[in-house]
């Protein structure tokens, strides 16, 4: 009966946590989308008056003019190439999941955030309740993997190996394995996916998964590749799963 009240339990959690994050990304996508557009709109006219006139801009202008373009790319919006670009939003389900994820985890890359006030506000109350939310998701995902190492040590102390052989031994298959899966493979993915190198890929997986999240290195962001839908929504999970294994190493 405990156990099943604990698997029970253990559903709901991980229930619970991901409709946080699928609402909190809807919410998201609602309130900063419109905002978005305009922005992107407002960038679209700056560029056309910039490209009919720069030969007759004084230096004041100019230097407004490049203001306004740092603070645009500062915002996520990116004045290139034609007008079906700007149709593309940064606040698409996927990357406004991803955003959520960021946020609950504390990883705060800085490249996409809230501008409207309602988002703003939205996203403390957001992270006041998530934040709890994820570190608790975490040590139970982290406690359900410990018992697999409970089980593997179980196993090697009835074949007649030492305990303290056996700590060793499982923290070293743990590590070992999570490096692999959660490090190791990832990084392919992204050299592939991104076009980075193989170290890029380990530098932005460890900065990622360490939560430390410096924002040089963020997924579907190039405006000059084309992404599978749903792909961030793919990393999100990796780095959800990603911090778990940490909190086992943690519980080791």
């Amino acid at each position: 009966k405990a156990m099943c009240s604990g698997k029970l339990q253990t559903a709901l959690l991980v229930a619970s946590y991901f409709v946080y994050l699928l609402v909190g990304a809807a919410v998201f996508q609602a309130l900063e989308r419109t905002a978005e557009k305009q922005e992107k709109m407002a960038a679209a006219q700056m560029k056309e008056a910039f490209l009919q006139n720069f030969t007759q801009l004084t230096v004041a202008e100019m230097e407004q003019f490049m203001k306004n373009l740092i603070e645009a790319i500062q915002n996520g919006v990116y004045p290139v190439g034609n007008e079906s670009q700007f149709e593309e939003s940064n606040w698409d389900f996927s990357n406004s999941f991803f955003f959520a994820g960021t946020v609950v985890s504390t990883i705060g890359y800085g490249t996409l955030h809230p501008k409207t006030a309602g988002g703003q506000i939205f996203c403390v109350f957001f992270a006041l309740f998530g934040i709890p939310l994820n570190i608790v998701f975490l040590h139970r995902v982290g406690k359900m993997l410990s018992l697999l190492c409970k089980k593997l040590g179980k196993f090697l102390y009835e074949k007649g190996m030492r305990k303290k052989k056996i700590t060793f031994l499982t923290l070293l298959f743990f590590l070992a394995t999570g490096i692999l899966v959660f490090l190791c493979l990832p990084s392919v993915f992204f050299q592939i996916t991104e076009g980075w190198s193989y170290s890029e890929g380990i530098y932005f997986a460890f900065i990622t998964l360490s939560t430390i999240g410096f924002g040089d290195y963020v997924v579907g962001k190039q405006s000059d590749r084309k992404y599978f839908s749903y792909y961030r929504v793919l990393v999100a999970i990796w780095i959800l799963f990603g911090l778990a294994w940490i909190a086992l190493l943690f519980n080791l």
